[in-house]
């Protein structure tokens, strides 16, 4: 049984159809994928939620090629590939990508250009603790943190740099720390011990935008899809869980041996607090930021800037409302009508969760006026529509690594209970992903006859402390 059928929900299942295990997903709403949802309206394609998968690992690969989506992957336009940027001064700069970029960007004073040299002479020091704040100043510098950590963390997590755990939202760059004392030297190591068969980065969508990938996970072998169907609550039992769920049919009863929580944190502690109640205040110590996405489209005329790139992200010192603002129609085809544009900013988050209160209008006046004043000429669109989520994303703030640790070791005190949901593993499509392969073969060790439940406990906790 899986209790939610959002992206992590849905991929469990479609890792567990791959070994031939069966299995139930009730999901509270009337259709599945959670968040992620692509709407159509005159002409243009957006995207509720996530609109881009960022892959560099072979797992997904291998899912993409056995789900048969690889007819329908759309990559990322060769110039969006390319460029990114920044707001420096009220104005668009290039993100470099080389060295000789970095040296010639106005991005960095001399000093901040010296100061991120100086990063290979910097002494590590490990703290599962640290904020990312903390950790890039000491590792690099506040030019570094204020003009391009802050906005990623602001923009893409709609974190606060100053009270995300560093551990959480840059593994890659504290594990390299770890590691080899230096984010640099690491970087020049691993680059030059890269084997040949390592995946390729890449970005990309699908025709018909993300639900496509929704559809194709929910259409799996073996994949009982439940719509309608909201859990209300659990008991455990000698041989597994009862679960009871409210339905347009009403009140249904099902026994299982294995169930996998893929709600959010707050509703995962609500249906689990009554048999443990040290998970369920662990998990009410889950927080979300909230987030209103605003898509605007427009004729191509409108703006001058070539708009050469994927969008931009925006620092907390800056004079904009916006986190960021991604250019849709120009990083995939079939996104706006020929001659036209597809921008879709992001309002909210940690720097300002009353954005998702605003109504309709505000919210769209809101992007106007900061992208216009931008572009240097006032927008005039002629398609207009917003999305909110109160819940979007899990903000990483505090002790949040081992809050996920203390959860995870939790959850392996109740036999035959996994929990799989954005919170832990991380929030992109990839993770989830990832995260659902995991949970599946987890899954099925416990299963086996001779399976050894010392090892998947160990197995659930290295989850964690990944």
């Amino acid at each position: 049984m899986i209790i939610g059928g959002g992206i992590s929900g849905l991929s469990v299942a479609w890792w567990l159809s791959q070994q031939g295990i069966p299995s139930q997903i009730w999901e509270a709403a009337e259709q599945p994928g959670g968040k992620i949802a692509t709407d159509h309206q005159e002409g243009y394609l957006t995207e509720r939620a996530a609109s881009i998968v960022m892959n560099y690992r072979t797992e997904v690969n291998e899912f993409i090629e056995a789900s048969g989506l690889s007819p329908l992957k759309t990559p990322r336009s060769a110039s969006a590939e390319k460029n990114r940027y920044l707001i420096h001064n009220d104005s668009l700069v290039q993100v470099p990508s080389s060295l000789p970029e970095m040296l010639n960007s106005p991005l960095w004073s001399l000093q901040g250009k010296a100061r991120l040299a100086a990063e290979l002479f910097i002494p590590k020091k490990i703290s599962e603790q640290e904020s990312v704040s903390s950790f890039i100043q000491r590792r690099f510098g506040s030019e570094l943190l204020e003009k391009a950590m802050e906005p990623f963390v602001g923009g893409t997590l709609a974190s606060d740099p100053d009270h995300a755990n560093a551990y959480s939202v840059l593994p890659r760059l504290t594990a390299l720390e770890k590691r080899y004392g230096s984010i640099s030297a690491g970087m020049l190591i691993n680059k030059l011990l890269r084997r040949k068969t390592a995946h390729i980065q890449e970005a990309f969508s699908f025709e018909g935008g993300m639900s496509t990938l929704i559809a194709k996970l929910a259409q799996a072998d073996d994949v009982d899809l439940r719509c309608g169907y909201r859990a209300k609550s659990l008991k455990k039992t000698a041989d597994g869980w009862q679960v009871w769920a409210t339905t347009p049919k009403g009140d249904k009863f099902q026994h299982v041996s294995q169930l996998v929580v893929c709600a959010p944190a707050p509703q995962a502690a609500n249906l689990l607090s009554p048999h443990d109640n040290e998970l369920g205040a662990l998990l009410r110590q889950i927080r979300y930021a909230p987030l209103t996405l605003v898509h605007l489209g427009m004729d191509r005329s409108m703006i001058k800037h070539p708009l050469d790139g994927s969008g931009f992200l925006t620092p907390r010192s800056g004079n904009m409302h916006i986190n960021g603002n991604l250019w849709l129609s120009r990083l995939f085809p079939g996104r706006a009508p020929k001659g036209k544009l597809l921008l879709t900013s992001y309002l909210g988050g940690a720097r300002n969760p009353q954005a998702c209160e605003w109504d309709t209008m505000r919210s769209v006046d809101t992007v106007i006026e900061d992208l216009s004043r931008l572009f240097g000429s006032r927008l005039a669109p002629e398609m207009m529509r917003v999305d909110r989520h109160k819940q979007a994303l899990p903000l990483y703030h505090g002790d949040y690594f081992r809050l996920c640790r203390a959860i995870t070791e939790r959850c392996t005190q109740h036999s035959g209970l996994y929990l799989a949901a954005n919170y832990i593993g991380g929030v992109s499509v990839r993770d989830r992903l990832l995260e659902g392969r995991r949970i599946s073969l987890l899954l099925a060790k416990q299963r086996q006859p001779s399976g050894n439940k010392a090892a998947v406990t160990a197995d659930c906790q290295l989850v964690a402390a990944r």
